[in-house]
């Protein structure tokens, strides 16, 4: 195992077996996880009002203890622990499963041989695939995908093109996430903290962050028929899944294990009160 210190910082990093220097610094979620992490904590400086002010917090060291690869060897999730701690030898949890962010859509699909304003009959698109992270094998959940170079490429949205028909073009998003979530800026005497506009359903643990977005599409009535129940996914990728639609008022219920659902779905009642969708 080999130990270098980051460029420009006094924090040293110990690698774990078959991981190298340029393969960690070049791995887009510790790249971001790092710098977001550093962004912050030089607000304690910066800001005299900052809670943590008179005894800042430092990342002192990483320590990567495992990875694990995608396909062709490309480098896929990283779980390391960060020694943070103040000279008052105060320590921060620095377990961290690193992954990278995530997309999920919430989908509303409507009869279209209703009248355009009608809010009745709204329908929410789910998939239902095994999750063997969760130990199961029919998991209730958003679409979703993980993304792929800080693009929407490789999501949800390509696969259900893919496999209904239905085109979801990214421009025609709404996101929901920045609707809800004010940029940081000035605040008083100091900056707010650099965090992304999206949802964290793991934080204690776990850097992935997920933006919420929705569409919504008027569709004949028998295609709503048609598509549920539908086996569809990449089968390259191992995946098997299996569409499900719910009235929308029934989501809370039916994907309630989900956090993605319940956000977007608390988002999407709260945005509507707002006068904002």
């Amino acid at each position: 195992m080999s130990t270098f210190t980051i460029p420009e910082t006094n924090v040293s990093v110990q690698l774990c077996a078959g991981l190298t220097r340029d393969q960690l610094l070049e791995f887009p979620p510790f790249k971001g996880w790092l710098q977001r992490l550093q962004t912050n904590l030089s607000l304690q400086h910066s800001s005299p009002s900052h809670e943590f002010h008179t005894d800042p917090y430092i990342l002192r060291h990483i320590e990567i203890q495992c990875n694990d690869r995608f396909a062709h060897n490309r480098l896929g999730f990283i779980k390391l622990t960060a020694t943070i701690s103040n000279n008052g030898g105060e320590n921060l949890p620095g377990a961290v499963f690193l992954r990278g962010p995530s997309v999920a859509m919430m989908v509303l699909l409507q009869p279209d041989d209703l009248p355009s304003d009608s809010q009745e009959e709204k329908h929410v698109l789910l998939t239902v695939q095994p999750r063997v992270a969760a130990g199961g094998l029919q998991f209730v959940e958003l679409p979703a995908g993980m993304v792929d170079g800080g693009t929407f490429k490789g999501s949800a949205a390509q696969e259900i093109q893919e496999e209904l028909g239905l085109d979801i073009p990214e421009d025609e998003l709404i996101n929901l996430s920045e609707l809800a979530i004010p940029e940081a800026k000035i605040e008083g005497a100091g900056r707010a903290e650099d965090m992304p506009r999206a949802v964290f359903p793991s934080a204690g643990g776990c850097d992935e962050y997920i933006p919420l977005f929705l569409h919504e599409k008027r569709v004949p009535r028998l295609q709503l028929r048609e598509w549920t129940g539908r086996l569809t996914g990449l089968r390259s990728e191992g995946e098997k899944i299996t569409l499900k639609l719910v009235r929308v008022e029934d989501l809370w219920r039916e994907g309630a294990r989900d956090a993605k659902a319940l956000s977007a779905l608390a988002l999407w009642e709260g945005l509507r009160r707002d006068g904002k969708l």
